[in-house]
């Protein structure tokens, strides 16, 4: 199958951005938890400003990733390999059938954690360094996506 021009574009600027994107925040996470996060950590980002940023980049590049995987890159690919995109748990679960994520519904609960780590923490630094802790250890799972994704991209020879 031959993609248009327009969909090939698209599909090799979103391939390069979600591999700048996993760099990124494989950076940030090797970073922020070269200590484990406490809740005493989170009590100290009001006087540590350089933690502080480092939490700000992790949750946003964790989001950004997600969002950039499952938003962007999922419906082009999905169009790309002759499939309909259509809701987002549609596809997800075209997407676990297809191999490239193991769960749609760990997929959506990576989702609501990563609304935690940016809502909750004002109210709890407990809840925030759980949330935070937990989403370190999720982070191979959204590189994993993503070298699945990228890795069919590469084998149909539609990488740039």
């Amino acid at each position: 199958m031959t993609l248009d021009d327009k969909r090939m574009l698209r599909l090799q600027f979103l391939a390069r951005v979600v591999r700048k994107e996993c760099r990124h925040l494989e950076s940030t996470d090797a970073r922020l938890f070269g200590q484990p996060f406490t809740g005493e950590r989170v009590r100290s980002l009001e006087e540590d400003p350089e933690l502080a940023e480092r939490v700000e980049a992790f949750v946003g590049r964790f989001g950004r990733l997600q969002d950039t995987l499952g938003d962007k890159l999922l419906p082009v690919l999905l169009t790309a390999l002759g499939e309909k995109p259509g809701a987002v748990m549609d596809n997800l679960d075209r997407a676990e059938r297809l191999d490239f994520l193991t769960s749609a519904e760990d997929w959506l609960a990576m989702r609501n954690l990563r609304n935690q780590m940016v809502h909750e923490y004002v109210e709890d630094p407990e809840l925030l360094a759980g949330a935070l802790t937990s989403g370190h250890a999720l982070v191979p799972v959204l590189l994993a996506v993503a070298a699945a994704m990228l890795g069919e991209i590469e084998r149909r020879g539609w990488a740039s």
